[in-house]
């Protein structure tokens, strides 16, 4: 279960065939695909499920970093967590081409830090309350990605939604790319095949982008209290526009901040006693070779 994810939470992925060079379209013609799976580790997962979980009213967006194999794997290291831009369309979520640059300076020095490819390789964004199958807008908005990538691709977290059997909270993801339909001008979804990559640690990129978001959400809400915040409103608005940005913030802290900090809380404790073990372990192991000696 992630952060801040009330009750029981179970994943999902829904079932697709085997990765191959071709596959089947939403016609049921073949298709070429462009990638042929996609490699997410877990702690860049982690941080993705801890942002789309972080609020059921609105979508939320990122983008993924990583690289992409000579047999066209998709290795997904790390994310980074963006800000909306604009609040009034719950909805929908949009790149700015600032945001994109940033990230891609981002990759950049990542790839000088790792000495690997490293780069902007897909994005990110939740469908709370709602299937987990992009919408016509995802899939247009992937192929416009896809004109300046081939590799890149998209993933979708459906979460806040509720098996009607077992009574708790599902959390379903897939990767998507585009294609041309065969019969129209327009564009199809193709599945791309998603395996999470087990690990032990959380890499510092994905620990820097977890702590980030609170940060994140923070300032989402002050912008849009400025907005409701303008000189002209009346007392009464005004008192009440604050008093919705408290509760919000308080509920922010209570969701994402609290679980957040005793996670980190737990995990600084867990590796402080495996210091520990790890010390003790070679302090007998210098025992013994003193006694072969």
């Amino acid at each position: 279960m992630a952060l801040g994810a009330e009750g029981t939470t179970s994943l999902g992925c829904p079932s697709w065939p085997e990765a191959d060079v071709s596959g089947p379209g939403q016609d049921g013609g073949a298709v070429v695909q462009a990638v042929q799976a996609v490699h997410l580790e877990l702690d860049a997962f982690l941080v993705c499920l801890n942002h789309t979980l972080s609020t059921e009213k609105e979508e939320v967006m990122g983008l993924c970093t990583g690289e992409v194999d000579t047999i066209r794997i998709v290795q997904i290291h790390s994310v980074i967590i963006l800000r909306r831009s604009d609040k009034r369309k719950k909805d929908r979520v949009e790149i700015s081409p600032e945001q994109l640059s940033a990230a891609s300076t981002e990759a950049e020095k990542l790839a000088e830090l790792t000495g690997r490819p490293m780069r902007v390789v897909g994005w990110y964004h939740s469908h709370p309350h709602i299937t987990v199958w992009p919408s016509h807008v995802d899939v247009h908005t992937q192929a416009m990605y896809q004109m300046m990538d081939q590799g890149f691709v998209g993933l979708i977290f459906s979460c806040f939604i509720e098996d009607r059997n077992t009574k708790t909270g599902r959390v379903l993801y897939t990767c998507f790319q585009s294609i041309q339909a065969q019969r129209s001008s327009e564009y199809e979804r193709i599945e791309i095949p998603i395996h999470i990559v087990p690990h032990i640690t959380i890499g510092k990129v994905c620990l820097e982008s977890a702590v980030e978001l609170p940060k994140i959400l923070c300032q989402e809400q002050d912008a849009y209290r400025r907005i409701h915040s303008l000189i002209h409103l009346d007392p009464v608005t005004k008192i009440h526009n604050g008093s919705v940005f408290t509760k919000n913030l308080c509920s922010q802290m209570s969701a994402v901040s609290r679980p957040l900090l005793q996670w980190l809380e737990d995990r600084l404790e867990q590796n402080q006693q495996h210091v520990q073990e790890l010390q003790q372990e070679k302090q007998e192991l210098l025992q013994e070779l003193s006694s072969l000696e």
